[in-house]
């Protein structure tokens, strides 16, 4: 029996794995959960008036099958939706806005872009149900070594270039005009992972999938999941960051030891399995791997810097050709790529706990809004988005993965028993990614642990999936 494991980081990655690791091995694992910041990782909240926004990681696909069941399992419910127009701005005007009317926008689009609307939805939906396949072979125990063969389990060597090639070229193929891509699927990319669209073809369907699909929130804040899935598993959550692991064994098997420095002082402690889910890029950490033979590899790739800013103010309206504030329609404004524009989007966003009595603020009024940028705004730049304001509240974080179609995907096996879940985020980086990630990574070594090997990299798991059923 596999006596204590740890997990690093308490993130989504780490809450779930600790959950389908217990799920899978065992009410009976022990398990260390090792946690420097605080519980949720990037599914953070601030503060304004006494009410709690979420800074980052706002919305969950509607497909999402794991972050749904987490929701249920927990007794969690969703947020109320609380309707809202938004609209692209090029810096000078608005090329796209969104009206009440549902199939007035759909011909809005039709007008302005033609087929291109239609064909970009053929092709994320394509993309969207063969990745579904992965709950069937997830349910069914199945596995996968490595992110490139879960890709090609789904949808074959296809699958595998949408990581190398950018969406932009494979949008352009399916005969999405440059002129769409430039206006809508840009402005897209911009408010989720805040880069271009040079991102790889696969993050990009996911994050299009996000924008075109209904989504949804957690009621109080969408780390509630996170906390309650460590309850749930009555983890060990040890304050303290992880420095590295060194390689022993006894009788044949690998021991690990994590070495940690918590507010007590340094320390260590003896695993028999370890998943680490915080990015073990160089720029990210400083993680120390000892022992290993061979040694565990460096990660290439960088993270994109990126700013959110919680400003409690008046939104200049002028700025977007609105002199009249209460005129102003809009409560989420995303952006071109264009040289001069300081942000990625705005949005005006609502507090954690929606009340049945609550409703969104006039345009003319004081409201919160959530700024996305590369960099912290500057004074002027503020003055410029609104009349005044209140508050501004600044989290810059190294969120997404600065997507580069040349790289390879990092391994998820770093050793025996030895597993890495933030790779993941290098395919797409979504909640719902993370989650299926981390069920990946239970199954794969729990597979491992009783060398079940039929159960891991399969092919032709559809047939497969198909005739057990």
């Amino acid at each position: 029996p596999l006596s204590p494991a740890a997990v690093v980081g308490a993130g989504l990655g780490g809450s779930a794995a600790a959950y389908f690791l217990q799920q899978h091995f065992g009410p009976q694992v022990q398990l260390d959960v090792y946690e420097a910041a605080g519980v949720g990782g990037r599914l953070a909240t601030v503060t304004v008036n006494k009410q709690q926004y979420e800074s980052r990681g706002a919305s969950i696909h509607a497909l999402s099958l794991h972050m749904q069941d987490f929701v249920k399992i927990l007794g969690l419910k969703h947020r109320r939706e609380v309707a809202g127009k938004s609209a692209i701005f090029s810096g000078e005007h608005f090329v796209l806005e969104e009206t009440d009317w549902y199939l007035l926008n759909l011909f809005r689009l039709w007008w302005h872009y033609g087929i291109s609307f239609l064909r970009l939805q053929m092709w994320v939906e394509e993309v969207m149900e063969k990745f579904m396949r992965i709950y069937k072979y997830q349910a069914h125990g199945y596995a996968f070594s490595s992110l490139e063969e879960l890709l090609r389990s789904l949808g074959g060597e296809a699958f595998v270039n949408m990581t190398q090639r950018s969406v932009a070229e494979s949008l352009l193929e399916v005969g999405v005009t440059q002129r769409f891509v430039d206006d809508v699927i840009a402005a897209v990319l911009r408010s989720s992972y805040g880069q271009s669209v040079l991102v790889p073809a696969f993050a990009g369907a996911m994050s299009l999938a996000g924008a075109q699909g209904s989504t949804w929130a957690v009621e109080g804040g969408n780390k509630l999941v996170c906390s309650g899935l460590l309850k749930l598993t009555k983890a060990n959550v040890i304050s303290a960051r992880v420095t590295g692991i060194s390689l022993h064994s006894s009788e044949g098997r690998a021991l690990y030891q994590v070495h940690y420095e918590s507010p007590e002082g340094q320390g260590s402690a003896f695993y028999d399995m370890v998943v680490v889910t915080t990015p073990l890029h160089p720029s990210r950490s400083n993680f120390t791997f000892e022992n290993f033979d061979p040694p565990v590899a460096d990660f290439p790739g960088a993270f994109q810097p990126s700013v959110t800013s919680v400003v409690h103010g008046y939104l200049n309206s002028s700025y977007f050709g609105f002199p009249d504030p209460k005129l102003f329609p809009f409560t989420s404004i995303l952006t071109t790529d264009t040289p001069d524009l300081f942000f990625h989007a705005m949005d005006n966003i609502c507090p954690v706990n929606i009340s049945a009595a609550f409703r969104r603020k006039q345009p003319q009024e004081a409201a919160v809004w959530r700024v996305l940028s590369q960099q912290p705004l500057d004074k002027q730049q503020l003055k410029t988005l609104f009349r005044s304001y209140y508050s501004v509240q600044v989290t810059e974080w190294q969120t997404y993965p600065r997507y580069d179609a040349a790289k390879a995907l990092p391994p998820i096996v770093l050793h025996e028993n030895l597993f890495y879940l933030s790779g993941a985020e290098w395919v797409a980086s979504s909640m719902e990614m993370i989650a299926v990630a981390a069920k990946n990574v239970a199954l794969l070594a729990y597979n491992r642990w009783h060398q079940d090997l039929e159960k891991i990299d399969q092919k032709d798991l559809m047939h497969k999936v198909k005739t057990e059923l």
